[in-house]
């Protein structure tokens, strides 16, 4: 799947068939409340010492006519998050000590634990969203045939991947570093992601 999403991906930057625009992304966005979970560090796992994980349910109208992923891509793009990819979650635990990570569910359905052996599960959805501050352990444990995510980043921080009991020191040390972003990646500077994370520096 991941390959064909590349493709269509090409094929909406050059053509821009199915892609929102700027004006239709606005009247896609649902007000939803922000779900917040805290997850301790279990010693392979770290987690976030300060910011929760947020989850909007049903956050984002995925018409017919439009590409689900493009949707997200596009409002993530719009409030600073990029670097965006389109493909599933991985199943196997892991995490990302150098920057913060959204995930928009463009198709189908899921089941992720969030926080690690000892975190959430979550069913998850097309059209809902989920935001990972630095440190937080994920793994898909069920996924539709369907299930499509669009992961994307904030503008500040280095991609990496976290799976080994080793990398729990090092992590412990860059997640507190990674800068809090300048929008949340669905509502933008003055979406609830602002009040959740507050500077802890």
């Amino acid at each position: 799947m991941a390959v064909l999403e590349t493709l269509k991906n090409v094929a909406e930057k050059a053509t821009g068939l199915a892609k929102p625009s700027g004006d239709q992304i606005e009247k896609l966005i649902r007000s939803r409340k922000a779900n917040t979970f805290r997850f301790k560090d279990d010693g392979v796992i770290p987690n976030h010492a300060h910011w929760p994980f947020v989850f909007y349910r049903g956050v984002v109208v995925l018409p017919d006519d439009l590409d689900p992923a493009a949707i997200m891509e596009e409002l993530f793009e719009l409030n600073g998050w990029g670097d965006s990819w389109r493909n599933g979650i991985y199943d196997y635990v892991h995490y990302h000590s150098r920057i913060h990570e959204v995930l928009g569910i463009a198709k189908g359905k899921g089941t992720v634990r969030f926080g690690g052996n000892n975190g959430r599960t979550v069913h998850i959805k097309a059209g809902d969203v989920a935001i990972l501050p630095a440190g937080t352990g994920h793994q898909c444990l069920f996924a539709s045939s369907d299930f499509l995510v669009v992961g994307a980043y904030p503008l500040s921080g280095t991609y990496d991947e976290c799976t080994k009991s080793e990398d729990h020191r090092k992590a412990l040390k860059t997640i507190p570093k990674v800068a809090r972003p300048r929008k949340d990646p669905v509502f933008g500077a003055k979406g609830p992601l602002m009040t959740k994370w507050t500077s802890v520096r």
